[in-house]
């Protein structure tokens, strides 16, 4: 009898307008080695906290849902995040394409590369969350290591998996112009980029960080308006020769 591979869920929405292409079954994974100072699901971090699933059980929820999101639309895994249950998410993405449907990982590229390489054989996209261009920001506002996550695209380049980069634009923190061209010349070096986008801060994950008795770092940052995003999104497109 195979081994009953168990992952830790934090919830689970049945109809995602944004992370992929088309309506998507979105699965919030449990567990996160960063702590980025402007997450949103400081929920996921904790990787004790959660419910259990079988890939199987997943699956046969998912079908539920299969003449919605099965022309054009998908699966996709996030977080938390997804690498650090890579065996999970490999069988997952496998029992989804047995059944014809598209797979899509939303990652920052944070989890041992061997066995990040065995998820990719079943993914049909990367959403790549590239939170920072260089390595002090990296490590100050998320504790990691922007070579961890570069060398997560190198992987996806390597295996050809379609790419969309990801990248919060914070007014004060990541809305300069030379950052946004930066990030444009660094994603641009990925043969496999499909697509960049700009995703807006905003503070609607407030109210979790005050239910869950704990700071949020930006809470006196303001949203980044919509007229600016407008103009970097521009930008950034036209720097790739994306428009």
């Amino acid at each position: 009898m195979e081994h009953e591979i168990l992952g830790k869920i934090n919830s689970f929405q049945s109809m995602g307008a944004v992370d992929g292409p088309g309506l998507r079954c979105v699965i919030f994974m449990q567990g996160c080695p960063l702590r980025c100072a402007y997450c949103h699901n400081p929920d996921t971090w904790d990787f004790s906290q959660g419910t259990q699933h079988t890939p199987q059980e997943l699956v046969e929820k998912i079908l539920r849902f299969k003449p919605f999101i099965a022309n054009g639309g998908g699966v996709t895994v996030t977080g938390g995040e997804p690498l650090m249950q890579p065996e999970f998410v490999a069988r997952l993405f496998q029992l989804l394409h047995r059944e014809g449907l598209h797979t899509a990982l939303d990652t920052s590229g944070f989890g041992d590369l061997a066995k990040a390489a065995q998820v990719l054989e079943h993914t049909d996209l990367v959403l790549a969350d590239l939170k920072f261009c260089s390595p002090q920001e990296y490590r100050q506002y998320c504790g990691g290591e922007l070579s961890q996550a570069l060398a997560f695209l190198e992987l996806t380049a390597r295996k050809s998996i379609p790419l969309w980069v990801r990248h919060v634009v914070v007014p004060g923190l990541t809305d300069s112009r030379e950052n946004i061209q930066n990030l444009a010349s660094l994603a641009a070096r990925y043969p496999n980029l499909k697509k960049i986008e700009l995703l807006p801060f905003r503070k609607l994950c407030l109210e979790k960080y005050q239910a869950m008795g704990i700071p949020f770092p930006l809470e006196y940052t303001p949203e980044m308006p919509e007229a600016a995003m407008e103009e970097l999104n521009r930008m950034v497109q036209k720097t790739c020769g994306l428009l």
